[in-house]
């Protein structure tokens, strides 16, 4: 029975303190709040406060081995106060009128200050009903600016604005709350930078705009309801995919997408700070901040642009990673020379099958890469395709041709086969080489089992071996055949779900398998999902990378995964 279901997209709301990344500007919001009128500060409760800065120099160390400042004794240069924690005491400062932000202030050339702000959400704003709303703080500073939102300053690799700096004169915008509630109390730091540093600037630093703009519920979102066709084949499939289950398309204009993961949003933010002059002691001994848990994101990767892509739940997207699979000098002679499957481990950090590089890699939390597998018997592996951990920190990963500029014929080709790897250990071992095309790999929830895809129109099969300690396989028991005249997909990317049921990029669309291989549905939305991840703070969102675009579907049963993403 084949059904179609359609409806209005709804955004969950929660509060996304200090997000990370930009606030479309495209939109118009509903009401503005001008912060650099006595009348608009006013109306927030607000009261600017401001402070210099002052640069000395304090004793710190070099780096060390560990690449932190571990090394010997050295001096360098700090400034203060260290402002941005929430609870920070400015009650000494200066208070400034809102209309005095376009003063010239600061002490010209190398120069840093600090504005802060609390601002008291009101019930409206004109006709404007603040309640569910979103509300972004927009500031333009001359020249450069950071914010600081309750003690926060999210950032994440290859940022360009948000919270740090967007550009010469460029506006920072920083979403406070997805969900405004009447009363609710925002405190925002924003640091003041002179610029262009390296010109030795005249000039000062002041304020060109500063606003709280509000926006509707959901109104920021770009997701979008498409079209979703149900083949329900099984009545258990009733358990798995809501009633009213949604589809929507969050973002595209891409290549080719593949290879998500869900990043939770702890990584690479920074959380409250201790008191000013503990901080400067703590990080003049190498202390890292503490970080603070926030709001999550998805990395997918576009192998034809060799590059990686951060995307909010909202779809905003950003570069995260150039370069990210190959940077060799015959680049124009491959299809996907980027990266394939991105995996993390236990400890948060990305593992990365990058195909022109013919290697698994994983990036420290340094910024080092490790090179976790790149050789089997001396020879290089083809081109790893997808990968998966065991909850004990095993890898297990598929090394098909896709990745070499000839595939299975490209002379630069050196393994005999096109196999299954693990990684235990520091030790790379071949556990198959019973695929012409291994692809998707997945572990059963009790990791009893791993499922393992092949690529190949005239043998799309998902086995499923049992799994050994000591990161060995079992013999292959096929778990279904979903080989089908004609099509020119084969098996891509498999998941899992917490109940067991198998979830499928084969011909024909995303078909899903009871734990016992029973076919019990397939999905089709608008193009043929590759790949997908489990996300949203409780894994109950399938994105999936579906060629050119991005899509998410709520589904009644979590995803199966080793261990959170930190």
């Amino acid at each position: 029975m084949k059904i179609v279901l359609s409806a209005v997209a709804a955004v969950p709301l929660c509060v996304l303190t200090a997000i990370a990344d930009h606030a479309p500007r495209a939109v118009l919001p509903d009401a503005v709040v001008d912060l650099r009128t006595t009348e608009g500060a006013a109306h927030v409760n607000a009261q600017w406060r401001y402070s210099d800065t002052k640069i000395s120099e304090i004793e710190h160390r070099s780096v060390g081995l560990d690449l932190k400042a571990s090394g010997p004794k050295n001096r360098t240069f700090d400034f203060m106060p260290d402002a941005g924690a929430a609870g920070f005491d400015d009650s000494k400062w200066e208070v400034i009128s809102a209309d005095s932000l376009e003063k010239r202030r600061g002490n010209g050339r190398l120069s840093f200050n600090w504005y802060r702000i609390n601002v008291t959400i009101p019930e409206r704003v004109g006709g404007f009903d603040t309640r569910g709303s979103t509300v972004v703080f927009e500031i333009v500073v001359d020249d450069y600016a950071e914010v600081w939102v309750d003690g926060k300053l999210p950032f994440v690799l290859g940022q360009n604005g948000g919270s740090v700096a967007a550009g010469w004169n460029a506006p920072n915008r920083v979403a406070l709350t997805r969900n405004a509630q009447r009363g609710q109390k925002i405190q925002i730091a924003v640091f003041g930078i002179n610029g262009p540093v390296s010109t030795h600037p005249d000039t000062y630093i002041w304020v060109r705009s500063a606003t709280l703009d509000f926006y509707a519920p959901g109104k920021l979102s770009k997701a979008r309801e498409v079209k979703l066709e149900v083949d329900r084949k099984d009545a258990a499939l009733d358990a798995i995919l809501p009633a009213n289950a949604k589809l929507e398309k969050l973002a595209d204009g891409f290549a080719f997408t593949e290879g998500p993961v869900w990043i939770d949003g702890e990584a690479g933010r920074a959380g409250p700070l201790p008191a000013a002059r503990a901080d400067l002691e703590n990080r003049a001994h190498g202390v890292p901040r503490p970080t603070d848990a926030g709001d999550g994101y998805l990395l997918f990767r576009d192998p034809n642009n060799n590059t990686i892509y951060r995307m909010t739940p909202e779809g905003d997207v950003t570069v995260y990673l150039t370069k990210s699979g190959y940077t060799g000098e015959n680049i124009g002679e491959y299809r996907q020379p980027g990266s394939n499957g991105l995996t993390t481990d236990r400890d948060g950090r990305l593992a990365i099958c990058q195909h022109g590089n013919r290697r698994v890699v994983r990036i420290e939390k340094n910024g080092l890469t490790t090179v976790m597998a790149d050789k089997f018997n001396g020879k290089r592996l083809n081109s790893p395709n997808d990968l998966v951990y065991r909850s004990d920190g095993a890898l297990f990963f598929t090394d098909p041709p896709f990745g070499l500029p000839k595939f299975a014929d490209d002379p630069r080709r050196e393994q005999p086969h096109f196999g299954v790897y693990s990684v235990k250990d520091g030790k790379v071992q071949l556990v198959s080489t019973d695929f012409t095309g291994p692809n998707g790999i997945a572990f059963s929830p009790d990791e009893t089992f791993l499922y393992i895809g092949n690529w190949d129109t005239k043998k799309a099969l998902v086995y499923r071996y049992p799994v050994n300690a000591d990161a060995t396989l079992g013999k292959a028991e096929l778990l279904f055949d979903l080989t089908t005249p004609g099509a020119e997909d084969a098996i891509d990317g498999i998941k899992v779900d917490k109940a067991g049921n198998v979830f499928v990029s084969a011909p024909g669309g995303l078909w899903v398998l009871s734990p016992e291989g029973r076919h019990l549905g397939t999905l089709r939305g608008p193009e043929h999902p590759h790949n997908m991840a489990w996300g949203d703070a409780d894994r109950q969102s399938l994105y999936l990378t579906a060629q050119t675009s991005i899509y998410r579907i709520r589904l009644n049963n979590p995803g199966s995964v080793a261990f959170a993403s930190k």
